[in-house]
């Protein structure tokens, strides 16, 4: 069967580099969300919780019990609200500020100027009101870059939106309330972090999609995939292969098949232009729903070391790739 390595040390080093960016580990909150972009959220879970971190992220309730044991603190970013003592609930408007449960420990969401979610910056004074009337339990005020990858003014604009944001909670005598805004771009590109944590995704995996102008962020990839032989044939010149017979066989050669394809989360691609394989050259023909072909007889191939890598060939952002892989291919930690 395919399978994918979760390199433990990349990881680590990953979290190391953060961790000189925000000081401390305790303002590292590791997003696990969405199986922890496709890595593998309880595997991610315990091996962020050895290294020491005690916060996470994730998308909603569900996955929240999920990893709930290795974590201390989780912000939770959507769907229903179950409170509980170690979880946060982010709330994006003032209509479900209305509704919350009177004990959730909650995150006010403000819109700085993403525009996907959270309550306007005209409508925080009402938001405080609300809080205030309902004695709800702020513990975090929070926004998201649209940006901050990009070369461009919107991130420094964002966050003083953020910055003004914050001044007006604070001066409505909130105390102990987190103020979190930073991503794994944010954090990689600002020099002076002040905020009480950083919400780290992509970056903790391996990956950057900032330009070279922002400097070597020296991350590695946690993530390869390989695939196992399921079958070889040789075959002469002029054969075609796979549907369509799209690819014809330029010389006599030996041809597998290997497990891995569109079915388990893998890119189908043009076989017009191919994805070239970490180890074994080029995918021949159409990637079919469990199979893809390749010239040789190895017992197994690895497909992708750096979801980076691949995201470009496909025209698409490393996440896209690592999260579309199923969760039935077995996971193996390495070191």
């Amino acid at each position: 069967m395919a399978y994918i390595t979760l390199s433990r040390s990349n990881f680590y080093h990953n979290l190391s580099q953060i961790a000189l960016k925000t000081g401390s580990l305790d303002k590292i909150a590791i997003v696990l969300k969405d199986n922890a972009y496709g890595h593998g959220a309880l595997l991610m879970a315990r091996l962020a919780s050895e290294f020491g971190i005690r916060k996470a992220v994730v998308r909603n309730h569900i996955e929240a019990l999920e990893i709930e044991q290795y974590f201390d603190d989780i912000i939770v970013l959507g769907g229903e609200i179950y409170p509980k003592p170690n979880l946060s609930y982010t709330i994006n408007s003032l209509e479900a500020l209305k509704t919350t449960p009177s004990d959730a420990r909650i995150e006010l969401k403000v819109d700085t100027g993403m525009h996907r979610n959270g309550v306007m910056l005209d409508e925080i004074d009402k938001a405080i009101e609300i809080i205030k009337k309902r004695e709800l339990n702020l513990v975090g005020v929070m926004s998201h870059f649209a940006s901050a990858d990009e070369l461009g003014s919107e991130y420094f604009y964002q966050y003083q939106n953020f910055k003004d944001a914050k001044k007006k909670i604070l001066d409505h005598s909130f105390e102990d309330v987190r103020f979190h805004i930073h991503n794994s771009a944010g954090i990689l590109r600002c020099n002076e972090f002040e905020e009480d944590l950083v919400r780290l995704g992509i970056g903790a995996y391996g990956h950057s999609h900032m330009p070279l102008s922002f400097g070597d962020m020296n991350l590695k990839p946690v993530m390869s995939l390989y695939a196992k032989r399921v079958s070889t044939r040789t075959l002469q010149k002029g054969a075609r292969i796979g549907y369509g017979g799209e690819y014809q066989v330029p010389h006599e050669m030996k041809v597998s098949t290997y497990d891995i394809g569109y079915g388990d989360g893998w890119r189908r691609g043009n076989p017009f232009d191919p994805y070239i394989t970490h180890d074994s050259g080029p995918i021949l023909g159409k990637v079919s729903m469990d199979l893809v072909s390749l010239e040789g007889n190895k017992d197994e191939v690895c497909i992708m070391t750096d979801a980076l890598i691949a995201s470009k060939h496909y025209h698409t952002i490393s996440y896209e790739i690592t999260c579309a892989l199923h969760k039935h291919i077995e996971r193996i930690i390495v070191e």
